[in-house]
């Protein structure tokens, strides 16, 4: 015969402390800053951000920590400045950035980049696959720039 324990609550011990566990996890989360794009965006009360990551690979970015691109003041890579300012030219529409000349090489490392976030009030989702770091520079101008 197998007896089951459960709380006082009626429900079983490990699912038990299994939510006390992520409560306690969220809870840290929220206390060193750590929230998720969208809650950071709406605590700068702005209506252009855009959560920007680049993956090595082909397709993958739910794991590949990003950056929080804010544009009121430009914030959150090394040059937002220009990346906010390049967006504001084309109404936060990544796809229709004038591509800029460059010489690249020609090796196949592909790069992809992904962005979400909100722009003039209206959802932004993008995500692109290139072929290498340069191609997606002269494609993508300063918005990926998420390193340094």
């Amino acid at each position: 015969m197998t007896q089951r324990i459960t709380s006082a609550s009626g429900t079983p011990r490990h699912i038990a402390a299994l939510r006390g566990g992520l409560l306690a996890a969220a809870a840290t989360a929220l206390a060193l800053g750590t929230a998720p794009p969208q809650a950071a965006a709406q605590n700068h009360d702005t209506g252009n951000w855009l959560f920007v990551s680049v993956a090595q690979g082909e397709g993958r970015h739910a794991e590949t920590p990003g950056r929080l691109l804010l544009c009121d003041p430009p914030q959150g890579h090394r040059k937002a400045a220009e990346a906010c300012a390049d967006l504001d030219k084309v109404g936060g529409d990544i796809r229709r950035l004038e591509r800029k000349d460059a010489f690249c090489p020609m090796i196949y490392a592909p790069v992809t980049a992904h962005a979400r976030g909100e722009w003039n009030g209206h959802p932004i989702e993008y995500h692109e696959t290139f072929s290498n770091g340069c191609g997606m520079a002269a494609r993508t101008g300063a918005v990926f720039a998420v390193d340094g």
